[in-house]
This record gives C-alpha cells, structure tokens and sequence, in this order.
C-alpha cells in the first residue's frame, strides 16, 4: 500500500447562470419598510426613495442601495415593451412583472416596499373590477397598488382600504389619460390647481398613505405637502417639497429610448456602476439636493 497521503479538493461553488442573481444573500441589515415605517418617515420628515423595476436582478440592486419602495410602474410598457403610452399595458403583463420583482427581493432578502399600477382598463369599470385587478396584483407579491385620476375614484380607494389593500393614488400629469389631457404637459397651473387640491384631500380622507404627483407647480406640491399630514406625497417633475421622489429607473441611468424629461437627472454620468448611481439616488432625495427646483420642476 501507499503512503501517500490524498489530497482533498473541495468542489467549488457552481457558477450562477447569465450573470443573475446570487444566492439569498444575509439577512438584511434595515428592518423591512412598512407601512407604519412610511407613515414614520413622512411625520419626521424623512425623505422618501422610490425608483420603478420591472426585473429581479434590477429590483435586488435598488433594494441594496437603500431604494424606500420599488414601484412596478406600467411605465413597462414604453420601457420594456416599446409601446407609445401606457395604455396597451395588461393586467397579466403587470401580474408577471410584479411576480418577476418580487422574487428578486424575496432571493436577497430585500426590505423595500412593493407598489404596482393598476393599469388601465382594470379599474375603471367598477371598484368590483378593481378589487379583483388589486388582488392580482397582492397576490404576486405587491405590498400596494396604484391608481391614477381623482373624482370617481376617490370610492374606489375607499372600496379598496376598508379590504385591507393599500393604496397609492397618482394627480397631475397621469399617462394612463394622456389623450384626454392633450399630451404629456404640466397639470395644476392657475385655477385647476385648486380642482387637483380638493381631489388630493379627498384621496387622503379615502385612505390613500401615499399620492404620486408627475408635473405639477412646486410651489402647489410643497402647499399639498404640508397639508396633507396622513398622505405622503411622492413628486415627479413636482419640485423638492414633496415627501418623496420617483423616478423610471431607465430615466435616471440615462437609458431612455426617447428624449429625457426635464425632471430627470441621469445619476451615471458622474458614477462608476449602476449600484453607486443607485447609491447616489438615494442619497440625493434623502439629503434633498435632489430634485433642483431651478433645472427640474415648474
């Protein structure tokens, strides 16, 4: 017999395919955002970070950069399936999308909080059809749904919250509508700002936590703001006085297929990878030197 001793060789660990997501990574180091967490962060006046996702892999990254909540915007529509609007996005798309981001966070043990549209054609109908469109939503892993427009659906928000669906109301520019509104333009100058003010207390008082308001005056989001202490506002093009900022994830790495909106910053172009231009999101909305009310709002 021989003496030589055999040598152990430990199998290395197999290779993730495609370059996607990793193993479960440990366990996060912030507690997982709620909604009472949310609530918490706009009474003490903590900036609130939002950014759209549409794929695990992103969804992951924008959760480890520190993202507040991730929305599955029907933006995919533009973004992901080269649509003119976001009108030809389905409720199945949205479904698979809301799953896809989902999974992503649940694979690293992600804490962010989850919004999806509702998009159209899946709650106009009644607040019937849009409870079973939210439950879709809910059951792919969704924390809240969205909604765009104010009047009538004030209760259909009310429908919702009384089940226990959080919801998440959209004034202002909202695409969903954007033949109605002539085109993607500035919403609530002059006297329709006074219309978009009574729709956005009656959203509160129907129980939306939060309220997206695209291309609006600064001056009237900061006047929202500040009087509305239950609902968070969330600005895009709406000027640095809102609770919290949103942008297309797209947008704001500078990938837009299309021009760049004048509320867009691209966060790579003084990066080095997409996790530091994340990073570097995060930490603008939160110090507030993000947006510039000179160079991205009316």
């Amino acid at each position: 017999m021989s003496n030589t001793t055999a040598t152990t060789f430990e199998t290395p660990a197999a290779a993730t395919p495609y370059g996607t997501l990793p193993p479960a990574s440990p366990p996060a180091s912030r507690k997982p955002v709620s909604l009472p967490r949310l609530a918490d962060m706009h009474a003490r006046g903590e900036k609130i970070s939002m950014l759209t996702a549409y794929d695990a892999t992103f969804a992951a990254m924008a959760d480890a950069a520190g993202v507040d909540c991730l929305l599955v915007g029907d933006s995919l529509g533009m973004v992901c399936q080269g649509l003119n609007s976001t009108v030809g996005v389905s409720l199945d798309t949205m479904r698979y999308h809301t799953d896809s981001v989902s999974r992503g966070l649940r694979r690293v043990q992600g804490t962010a909080w989850l919004i999806a549209d509702l998009p159209f054609g899946s709650y106009q109908e009644s607040r019937e059809q849009a409870l079973r469109s939210a439950t879709v939503l809910m059951q792919a892993g969704a924390h809240m749904v969205k909604l765009e427009g104010g009047g009538w659906t004030t209760e259909t928000v009310r429908f919702l919250v009384e089940r226990g669906i959080p919801v998440c109301a959209h004034l202002g520019l909202t695409p969903q509508t954007v033949h109605a509104l002539g085109g993607y333009r500035v919403q609530g100058k002059g006297d329709a700002g006074a219309l978009l003010k009574q729709h956005a207390h009656a959203l509160q008082d129907a129980g939306a936590a939060m309220l997206v308001l695209e291309m609006v005056p600064a001056a009237l989001a900061a006047e929202l703001t500040a009087e509305l202490k239950h609902c968070a506002t969330i600005g895009i093009g709406a000027g640095k006085g809102t609770a919290g900022q949103v942008l297309v994830l797209h947008d704001m790495l500078g990938i837009n297929l299309g021009k760049m909106p004048k509320f867009v910053r691209n966060f790579m172009a003084d990066s080095s990878s997409i996790a530091q231009a994340l990073e570097a999101y995060v930490r603008a909305v939160k110090d507030g030197s993000f947006p510039d009310d000179r160079l991205h709002a009316w």
